[in-house]
């Protein structure tokens, strides 16, 4: 997890940002990483149930993902075994529709090199178009996750696993089929 010296100077990075949206809400760091873990999760940015919660993916999206990796809840959470570290470390907030905000880049500019450059992962799970940018410069989710024996075994990248993406799992069967197997064997080779 960031030291206190990360939080504080986080808080004072986003606060007025945060003030200003539809939850005007503080900020609230969910990550945590011990280098020595085989597995990081790269996802977008936490949501209101995880900035309340203080815990990544304590939500339906959390539970999707847990699903595709094959993992419990207890292994998931497991700070010896896994990393998460999103691209923005707070909830963005929402905007005044009550849609998402998008993770704020400050975010990354500010802290996601100090952070890479002590982790070694064995496997990366990139969570999302924010992730994929950020970690392979890629510009299509669809096209980004088809081609993903491109980047397997060490990179596997993974659309959000949002309810809000359960039409895109409908049209991507292939998903299901050819991803999440080798997915999941490679999550349990790394875990066993």
């Amino acid at each position: 997890m960031p030291g206190a010296s990360t939080a504080k100077a986080t808080l004072g990075l986003c606060a007025d940002r945060f003030a200003v949206t539809a939850t005007r809400h503080a900020p609230r760091p969910v990550v945590w990483f011990r280098p020595e873990t085989r597995i990081l999760i790269v996802g977008q940015a936490p949501g209101a149930r995880v900035h309340d919660s203080g815990r990544p993916f304590t939500d339906r999206s959390g539970d999707r993902l847990r699903d595709w990796m094959g993992v419990e809840p207890d292994t998931f959470y497991d700070r010896d075994r896994i990393s998460i570290v999103p691209m923005a470390f707070c909830f963005p907030g929402y905007d005044a529709k009550g849609a998402d905000l998008p993770p704020p880049p400050i975010c990354a500019a500010t802290w996601r090199r100090q952070v890479m450059d002590q982790l070694n992962p064995q496997l990366t799970l990139l969570v999302g178009g924010h992730a994929m940018r950020w970690h392979l410069g890629a510009r299509n989710v669809t096209q980004t996750v088809r081609d993903w024996r491109t980047h397997a075994p060490a990179v596997f990248p993974l659309p959000h696993p949002s309810w809000r993406n359960t039409g895109w799992l409908r049209a991507n069967p292939w998903f299901a089929t050819d991803l999440l197997p080798v997915l999941r064997d490679r999550v349990a080779t790394l875990l066993g």
